[in-house]
């Protein structure tokens, strides 16, 4: 590598304007960000960031589930390009850094790169997915899900969201279904730059989180049913509540993951009582589970103690209980030499670091699947993420960026 790419470092301030220029589009009040998928919000990033790619000299395509692609041509167009790049969507009370940092650093390096003359021997391809969140359509992460062939482009299209609006609706509504179809930019590689949204990178003061591998997930939909009666009359032996029952599998799970611990968590993120009333005891409530682990061992027991559980409360409360599997990802262990690539940036370039898992997914994990992969991590305040006050600082940012950057230059080779 020739001296000046040696030395090379992003443009700190200009990254940081663009995070938070961008932030304005579906800024909320505490100033956090709401830009759900395919929302007018994303079409205005979109159209920014459409914008500032073309400004860049890339060629911007995109594909029929909305993912848009910047290539930058390398000196061999033979080779498939380096991707990089992440996410512009958000959750309903989202923050600045989730998956933005990770597309507008994607975009700081090409800027970089121009800036300095320099061209690699393989072309890079900047990539914002479509979805990573999850939050409006199900399920997360679909965009590059269907890139790796484990959905179809129709299926995806087909997803509905709260008020019944289809993926394929939503996109036309926006004006980002696009004429090429899912999969035609081939990579031949892909490193993502995130935030950790995890407290570990900060406490133990570290710049940058080498992403080694990501949790396995299990989502399931459950449903309860019991018998709805008086809450005055009805004798607490005779009851068959609902909501009790639900206490006792929220609990359960609890037990269920710190036994695993501590590479082991659980969740039940939403509760529904059907027709709920302050006198009624509930009969019938819909919940879900989201269960992780790195450990493929691990995910299988956690499936197995947590449907034993169940099986076990529903039994004793005189309920029907039904555990719906609608999800599951096994754990993602990223390429050794793209983890090495990584780490020896962050080394080159004075930073402190750790190996560290994904606590949450991330499109590099589907994409691992098809082709190498890897991740860089920046710590981020507190580890709060999905949150309106997610937090990073500057200087972390621009760390994460230059890693990105080195890790690229050694990918793709530059040009003599």
């Amino acid at each position: 590598m020739s001296r000046a790419a040696t030395n090379l470092q992003i443009d700190s301030a200009r990254l940081w304007g663009s995070i938070h220029e961008t932030a304005q589009f579906g800024a909320t009040q505490k100033g956090g960000v709401r830009r759900l998928t395919l929302s007018a919000e994303d079409k205005q990033v979109r159209d920014w960031f459409r914008k500032a790619c073309l400004d860049a000299g890339l060629e911007v395509h995109v594909d029929a589930l909305g993912s848009m692609f910047g290539l930058r041509e390398g000196r061999d167009m033979s080779k498939p390009p380096v991707g990089i790049g992440s996410h512009l969507d958000t959750q309903p009370t989202g923050g600045k850094y989730d998956g933005i940092l990770g597309t507008l650093g994607a975009l700081e390096v090409i800027r970089t790169l121009n800036d300095a003359g320099i061209e690699t021997e393989a072309p890079i391809c900047v990539v914002n997915w479509t979805n990573e969140e999850g939050s409006r359509f199900a399920p997360a992460m679909m965009a590059s899900a269907a890139y790796v062939g484990d959905f179809t482009t129709d299926d995806i299209l087909s997803r509905k969201d709260a008020e019944g609006i289809t993926v394929g609706q939503a996109l036309d509504g926006i004006g980002y279904r696009g004429d090429k179809p899912v999969g035609f930019q081939k990579l031949g590689c892909f490193v993502e730059l995130h935030i950790e949204q995890g407290p570990i990178l900060e406490a133990e003061e570290k710049t940058i989180g080498v992403v080694d591998s990501g949790q396995g997930v299990l989502w399931y939909d459950g449903h309860i049913t019991g018998f709805e009666s008086h809450a005055g009359s009805t004798p607490m032996p005779l009851r068959r509540d609902a909501l009790a029952t639900l206490s006792e599998i929220v609990l359960a799970m609890e037990k269920i993951a710190s036994k695993h611990g501590p590479k082991a968590v659980g969740t039940i993120g939403e509760a529904v009582i059907a027709s709920p009333s302050r006198n009624v005891i509930p009969g019938e409530i819909a919940f879900t589970v989201d269960t992780r682990s790195a450990d493929d061992t691990i995910l299988n027991a956690l499936d197995r103690d947590l449907r034993a559980a169940v099986a076990e409360i529903a039994a004793r409360r005189k309920v029907e209980v039904k555990l719906d599997l609608v999800w599951r990802k096994p754990p993602t262990h990223f390429d050794p030499k793209l983890i090495a690539a990584v780490e020896n940036a962050a080394n080159t370039l004075g930073y402190s670091s750790r190996r560290i898992t994904s606590g949450a997914g991330h499109d590099a994990c589907n994409l691992n699947t098809v082709m190498p992969a890897a991740m860089v991590f920046v710590p981020c305040k507190d580890g709060i993420s999905h949150n309106e006050l997610e937090d990073a600082t500057q200087a972390d940012c621009t760390a994460g960026t230059n890693v990105l950057m080195h890790t690229v230059l050694a990918l793709a080779g530059v040009a003599s």
